[in-house]
């Protein structure tokens, strides 16, 4: 029997010879709290009065919400002139703030507890090219502002992907993670923000240097975006992302999955709307994942996952029922 560790890299290998269904984030540890990300984010709880981060964005977290959230407003937004984006936001200063060893002290001294030859160490990062261009502006402004001043949009894309890329690279140089869960969403349920060619245009060119980097470096690229993307699958590869968590069942899966032929791993494909409710029933929560385990995981390099950006259920039956599941369909199809 294969590690979990094993069993998860096998799984998005092309080649891979798995010996089960990975149970969602199984195989991996997440461990939050580097200095790249406290720098810039700050400190958050449910609750919380209103804080801005070093972007200037207004985040709030209210105590009947499950997270923190921009707050955007003709009040708060920070870029209000896209042509002068300069002169309403600074580009946080990473090398300056982030790199000293002695900040990373305490945060290495816990990845230094886990057993690395059991588990995968798996660093966030969140706030990709897109988001961040909604959290300075909005989307109205955000989604007008491609289409209307491209140039000025160029800038700030570039200038926001050159950000990323020190903090990847900071986050490599000093802690060497396994796996990189990069997040930025790019459409909704049914469709992309933008048109594939927007897209192309001002957020693909700003991930190839930073993703570039973690391929190079051996880091797998766990990019995160609950969305519909079919179109842009091919672009995916393209960046060098191993694995697209998150994938909403709204694609569709099966299709994907001939077309990619094992050149990047799909993981989620468990509707939240079904299974993560105050009401939701252990049958439907039951029912929901042996759908998935059984239209999906057949085609290989598939893992059944809650399309949340993290591990974890609002309401932990879901997450009972659904890891229960995945054992039992594991049971019954390789007797482990």
């Amino acid at each position: 029997m294969l590690s979990a560790k094993q069993n998860f890299l096998e799984t998005i290998k092309p080649d891979g010879k798995p010996d089960r269904i990975v149970k969602q984030f199984e195989g991996t540890t997440l461990i939050l709290g580097d200095p790249v990300n406290f720098y810039v984010r700050g400190t958050r709880f449910p609750g919380m009065e209103p804080i801005k981060d070093k972007w200037g964005t207004t985040v709030i977290w209210p105590k009947d919400v499950i997270a923190a959230m921009p707050h955007v407003t003709p009040e708060t937004q920070v870029v209000k002139d896209i042509t002068n984006w300069r002169e309403f936001t600074k580009v946080p200063d990473l090398i300056a703030n982030a790199s000293a060893d002695e900040l990373w002290e305490p945060y290495l001294k816990r990845v230094a507890e886990l057993n690395r030859d059991e588990t995968l160490f798996m660093m966030f990062a969140p706030t990709g090219v897109f988001e961040r261009l909604h959290f300075l502006m909005g989307f109205e402004d955000t989604l007008v502002n491609l289409m209307a001043e491209p140039e000025a949009m160029e800038d700030l894309c570039a200038a926001i992907g050159e950000y990323r890329y020190k903090g990847f690279k900071l986050m490599v140089e000093h802690a060497k993670p396994d796996v990189m869960l990069s997040h930025d969403d790019w459409g909704n349920k049914t469709n992309l923000f933008m048109q594939p060619q927007i897209w192309r245009e001002f957020i693909k060119p700003n991930y190839v240097k930073s993703y570039n980097y973690l391929h190079d470096n051996g880091v797998i690229i766990m990019h995160h975006a609950d969305s519909f993307m079919e179109q842009i699958v091919e672009d995916m590869v393209e960046l060098h992302i191993d694995i697209w968590q998150g994938i909403l069942p709204q694609n569709d899966i099966k299709k994907i999955q001939k077309q990619l032929n094992g050149r990047m791993a799909l993981m989620g494909g468990i509707d939240a709307a079904i299974v993560d409710r105050e009401d939701s029933t252990e049958e439907e929560i039951r029912r929901e994942t042996r759908r998935v385990l059984e239209e999906y995981t057949p085609a290989g390099h598939f893992i059944p996952c809650i399309t949340y950006g993290a591990m974890g259920t609002l309401y932990p039956q879901a997450d009972q029922f659904i890891n229960d599941e995945i054992d039992k369909w594991n049971k019954e199809k390789f007797g482990i």
